[in-house]
């Protein structure tokens, strides 16, 4: 099983970015797919989730209104559409899929998830 993400770059404040994360080796249309980062220095915290079983989904407080999660099942990707970027959002962003679909409580967590991408680098400049 391999996840691999692509689309990050530099982009200037108030710019966008397209994250994709393709999956290979099993589908994911029924498990957790969720969107991670992590900046120097600092914990890998969740960014947006998506949970299996009944596709809701969960973001940050800090992305809320700014980022979209979606994914097309047929293509085994999920993307991260990320608008009005800040600088505080600079950071490797991590998709990450687990093997059930989760629940609220454990969508959140790093731990849940059972299979990671590689990371892609998010610079937003001031």
């Amino acid at each position: 099983v391999q996840l691999q993400a692509s689309g990050g770059g530099l982009v200037q404040a108030g710019g966008s970015l397209r994250l994709s994360c393709a999956a290979s080796g099993r589908t994911f249309s029924r498990n957790a797919m969720s969107w991670f980062r992590q900046a120097p220095g600092k914990e890998r915290e969740i960014v947006a989730a998506f949970r299996g079983i009944n596709g809701n989904t969960y973001y940050a407080l800090s992305v809320k209104g700014r980022f979209t999660i979606s994914r097309d099942d047929a293509k085994n990707t999920v993307y991260l559409q990320m608008n009005s970027l800040k600088p505080e959002d600079t950071a490797v962003y991590y998709c990450a899929a687990g093997s059930s679909g989760g629940i609220a409580s454990t969508l959140r967590t790093v731990n849940f998830y059972d299979y990671w991408g590689q990371g892609t680098l998010v610079t937003v400049s001031s």
